[in-house]
């Protein structure tokens, strides 16, 4: 029943998309409050089959949070996005970041949902996944993931919007205030990680591919920090370093699934 309605989720983030693009096509406000409205509808059902997923396992014999396997994580990464999008913009939708944010948020659920290679299945856990730092982990990574987008979304969009100062400093505070909520909570996931793997495995750092590109995305987003100070504001370098910071999440979420070692879904 949980997938049913996660499914269904992805029909209401890809109607947000919808309406938050011709939002931005057309520039009329209205269009982004209405995006807004409908993808805080989809957030509440996409928190509700979450929720369900988790009693399911239980129900099952399972008994874990839905944050193990590649259908949960691309669920919740999702669910962060959206929740980041709708958090950064409680006094204006928006639009253009909602095209953004939303269309992420819409096509992570469309690939969970809908991929035939995606086993939507509640599955059960390997001894070294039950641990309660299985759920800390996850959750400051994905959070950390997924303000790490909005930061690169805003990237591009002050890259875009150069001719506008209005914009420009709205976007620019939104993105400064998104690098560093997305640092912290990644530094949180890459500590809590080390903690975890020292129970499981024996030691903190193993140079697995996953964990050796998840400290390259760090020391990026590091970088992109540190020309923040030195240029005094969120110049178009730091834009720039912020999309390099984006393509290295992605190859470190779904590229080194295809490499051997201890993170790879299956």
């Amino acid at each position: 029943m949980n997938t049913v309605i996660l499914a269904s989720v992805t029909f209401i983030y890809l109607a947000s998309f919808v309406v938050f693009l011709v939002g931005g096509i057309t520039g009329r406000g209205s269009w982004g409050r209405s995006g807004r409205i409908i993808a805080i509808m989809g957030l509440l059902f996409h928190t509700v089959g979450l929720v369900m997923r988790w009693v399911e396992s239980h129900q099952a014999g399972m008994g874990h949070a839905p944050l193990s396997n590649f259908y949960e994580s691309l669920v919740f990464f999702s669910w962060a996005v959206c929740l980041f999008y709708l958090l950064y913009t409680l006094k204006d939708a928006k639009a253009l970041i909602g095209v953004f944010m939303m269309g992420v948020a819409f096509l992570l659920m469309a690939y969970a949902s809908f991929s035939p290679t995606v086993d939507t299945r509640i599955q059960p856990l390997i001894p070294a996944l039950k641990s309660n730092w299985l759920i800390v982990h996850v959750i400051t990574c994905f959070l950390g993931y997924a303000a790490f987008f909005m930061a690169s979304s805003l990237g591009i969009i002050s890259l875009m919007k150069k001719d506008s100062a209005e914009i420009q400093a709205s976007v620019r505070d939104m993105l400064e205030k998104s690098l560093k909520a997305g640092f912290i909570l990644f530094t949180l996931g890459i500590i809590t990680g080390s903690v975890w793997a020292h129970f499981a495995w024996g030691r903190y750092w193993g140079w697995d591919p996953k964990e050796t590109w998840a400290l390259i995305t760090w020391f990026i987003y590091a970088s992109a920090i540190h020309v923040r100070v030195i240029d005094g504001s969120v110049s178009r370098r730091v834009a720039v370093i912020t999309i390099i910071g984006l393509v290295s999440v992605l190859f470190t979420y779904f590229g080194v699934n295809y490499l051997p070692g201890l993170h790879s879904y299956q």
